[in-house]
This record gives structure tokens, sequence and C-alpha cells, in this order.
């Protein structure tokens, strides 16, 4: 009995170890065989920040691994012609920044494809494949590492003489050309500012900013170590000189001399007075101080203004002030009483220099309003009593500057 034991178990020893041999084997990963070549080929050699990127990874055996020149891939080398490693060849791969998804990958016809995902750091990322004996390694700048050059540019160009805003927009690229996206870029200016300071740019590598300058400006964008050719915003040169008023302080409807000095070799198609009381008046081109008059309807404080035009527009404009009180009018009737129907003169005076259109007269004795163009009206009363008239003084802009009554006893 026992032989026949002893055999019924060496029989089946021999039949069930392949088969554990078998399974333990296909525990135990694929790898590259010795004299493998491995070859990594990112989609580009730079990457933005918070971003990915494709790397292929083909391995050969007993092949030619190539790259190309300047790609920052190592890749070894080895002659002949070289066939695919087997379907299931486990490559592994690390990197010094960010992350490679999936970390292990298994061959299709020599090839895989991870992706290197990137954070908020920059720097110059190494990329490792290894299987077996194999391995090879590629450099890829991420963020302000990758950056190469930084362009400007700012629209309008140009501005008015009194300076405004205008919009600055910088494109950042690498050595490729590529844009680099999530990359911070500073701006500065000589002059003005510009609003924000720093700003990220998108994923198409810009980012946009707002200067506001009252002067020729140069604006610059810094990337990284990298910082543009600065950017130009140029100003008009401001056309007037002098603006200024002659007395400063007046009565309504006397006038003020306000006098408008260009500067010397400016190019002036127009000069607008405007007043600050809802009137203006165009000068048309001036080369030598103009003076313009103009007298206010009315008390109050003003602010006169007067812009130049140019060629290119706007050429600056410049203010003055001025005070304008109620105009001094008194008004004269008889000496004596007059008795009823004789006619009676009654005289209005005010400053000779008074810009006046015509003069207004109330009585209440039941007639007028009379209107008149000199200061003096001749009336006669057909009932006793006493009588009151007043005149209204109006000025040539059609506003009311003066005021004054008087009042009289008819016998």
């Amino acid at each position: 009995m026992l032989p026949h034991r002893s055999a019924v178990i060496a029989l089946l020893t021999l039949v069930v170890l392949p088969f554990a041999l078998v399974a333990a084997c296909d525990k135990v990963p694929l790898l590259a065989p010795t004299g493998s070549v491995i070859t990594l080929l990112p989609v580009t050699s730079s990457v933005s920040l918070n971003s990915e990127t494709t790397i292929i990874a083909t391995v050969i055996e007993n092949g030619q691994a190539s790259a190309p020149s300047g790609s920052g891939i190592n890749t070894g080398s080895r002659a002949g012609a070289g066939t695919p490693v087997q379907n299931g060849t486990l490559i592994t791969f690390t990197t010094t920044i960010g992350r490679v998804e999936p970390s292990e990958a298994r061959t299709h016809n020599g090839q895989v494809s991870v992706r290197l995902i990137t954070g908020g750091g920059s720097g110059t990322a190494r990329v490792t494949a290894y299987s077996g004996g194999a391995s090879s390694f590629t450099d890829l700048r991420i963020g302000t590492a990758a950056v190469k050059t930084v362009s400007v540019t700012t629209t309008p160009q140009s501005l008015g003489a009194a300076g405004g805003t205008a919009q600055v927009v910088a494109t950042v690229t690498d050595e490729g050309g590529n844009t680099v996206g999530g990359v911070p870029v500073t701006f500065a200016t000589d002059v003005g500012s510009v609003s924000p300071s720093s700003v990220t740019t998108d994923a198409n590598g810009v980012a946009t900013a707002t200067l506001t300058t009252t002067g020729t400006s140069k604006v610059t964008a810094t990337a990284g170590t990298v910082t543009s050719t600065a950017a130009t915003v140029s100003v008009a040169a401001r056309s007037l000189s002098g603006f200024a008023a002659n007395p400063t302080t007046a009565n309504a409807g006397v006038p003020i001399t306000f006098t408008v000095t260009p500067t010397t070799g400016a190019n002036i198609s127009n000069v607008v007075v405007d007043f600050g009381d809802g009137n203006s008046q165009p000068l048309g081109p001036i080369s030598t101080p103009t003076p313009i008059p103009h007298a206010y309807s009315s008390p109050g404080t003003y602010t006169a203004t007067a812009r130049a035009v140019s060629a290119t527009g706007d050429a600056g404009s410049l203010t003055t002030t001025v005070i304008v009180g109620a105009l001094r009018v008194t008004l004269a009737g008889p000496t004596t009483s007059p008795t009823v129907n004789q006619p009676v003169t009654f005289t209005a005076t005010l400053p000779e220099t008074a810009q006046v259109d015509h003069f207004e007269w109330t009585l209440d004795d039941g007639t007028g309003p009379f209107t008149t163009s000199s200061p003096q009206l001749t009336h006669a009363f057909t009932s006793r009593g006493l009588k009151n008239v007043r005149v209204d003084v109006f000025g040539v802009n059609g506003g009311k500057i003066g005021t004054a009554s008087v009042t009289v006893e008819v016998q």
C-alpha cells in the first residue's frame, strides 16, 4: 500500500507544480529586458502653472533612441533595428515637480502615455521613466522658468493733452513661441500708475491692466526674471499756456474780458471758451493771445474753461474763476409831486459799462408793463395817490441783471 500512495503523491506534485509556478510568475511585473532603451517625448518643453501636459514613453528592445536636439531628453543609445517590448511591460515614472498620472503604466505596441500635472510652483521638472535596467529622463520648464519673452502693447498708444487711460496687455511666451499661462506679471510705469500692478496670465498667456496717466509714460512688464522692452503711451503737449479774466470781480451785466494765450508753436484748430453760465463761444484757430468779453446775467461764482482742439483731438484745457455781484441800479422820479395827467419822467442809472438789452417797467396804476430800449420812461398817472414804479434791467444774454423801484405821490 505505501508504494502506491507515494506514487500518487509524486504524480500530483508533477501536475500541480507547473500551475503554481505559472500563478507565481503572473504576479511578478513584466519589465523591460536588458538592452532596452526608453525614449521620453513630451508634447511641449514648457508647462503653465496649474495645468498639465502629455508625455509619451517609447520602449524598444535593442533599439536606437533619439530625441530632438536641445529637448532636454536623456535617451541613451544602442545600435540595432529595435522592436517594441512585449505588451504589458511596466514603466514607472517620477518627477521632481508636480506629479505624473498614472505613475505606473503598461506598454501597448511599445508605448505608454502619461500626464505631468503641475501645481503653483515654478522651476524645472525632471521626469524620469524606468523599467528593468532601462531608464531615461526629460526636463520640462514650469511657470516662470519657462518664460523666454514678455511683450507689451498699449491701446491707445497716444492720449490727448489731458491724459487718460490706456489698456496694457502683456503676452508671455516660452523659447518655442508658445504662450505660458498661470504666470504672475508685474507692471511698472515711470509716469502715472498701472492697476492692478500684478496680474496672472490667462490660458492664452495674456495679462491685462490699465494705465492712468497725465504725461507720456513708459510701461514695463516682468515675468520671472524676464522684463519686457518698455511700451510707450504718448500724451500730447498742452496747447494753451494761459487763460485769465480781467477783472476777476464784476457786477452782472458788466463785461469781463477773458484772454486765451496759446503755447508758442502750438497747432490749434479751435479753442472753445465755456463761461460756466451755460454760454460758450468758439474762437477758431488762434496763434496769439486772444481776448473775448462776456457779461454774466446774474450774481454768482463762475468757473470758465478754455479748451483747445488740435488735429489729433483734445489739446488740453485751462480754467479761471470769476465772482459776479448784483448790478447797482437806481431809479429816480420827479423831484416834486406831479398832478393827475401830468407827464413825468423816470430815469434808471447804472454803470456805463453794463451791457443792457432792454428795460421793463411795472406800474401799479393798472397800466403797462412797458418795455424800452433806453433807461427812461415818461408816463402820466390818471388818478391821485401813491404810485409805485419798478424797473427791471435785462442784459444782452437775456437774463435780468438788476432792478430798482421808486414811489411818487400824485396830487
